[in-house]
């Protein structure tokens, strides 16, 4: 199951970066990521980087890496006994 989600995440992401101005045209443009990350074309950057997280959510979760990853990083900073 988590190698059909994987892909489905890899797909969903690589969309989100190929066709990033239908994205943008459907959903309009976001006032925040205009403002923080450029002007007339933060909103484009944004879902590029969705778009590249998603990616590699989803090469995790195929490589049954995404368990490690999370108790490296945010593990640690959840973890009690530290």
């Amino acid at each position: 199951m988590r190698i059909i989600f994987g892909i489905i995440l890899v797909l969903v992401g690589f969309l989100l970066v190929w066709k990033t101005e239908a994205v943008v045209r459907f959903t309009g443009y976001s006032n925040w990521a205009e403002s923080k990350l450029g002007t007339m074309g933060g909103t484009r950057l944004m879902c590029k980087l969705i778009g590249l997280a998603c990616i590699f959510a989803g090469m995790l979760a195929i490589t049954n890496l995404h368990q490690g990853f999370l108790e490296g990083t945010v593990g640690r900073l959840l973890s009690p006994g530290i």
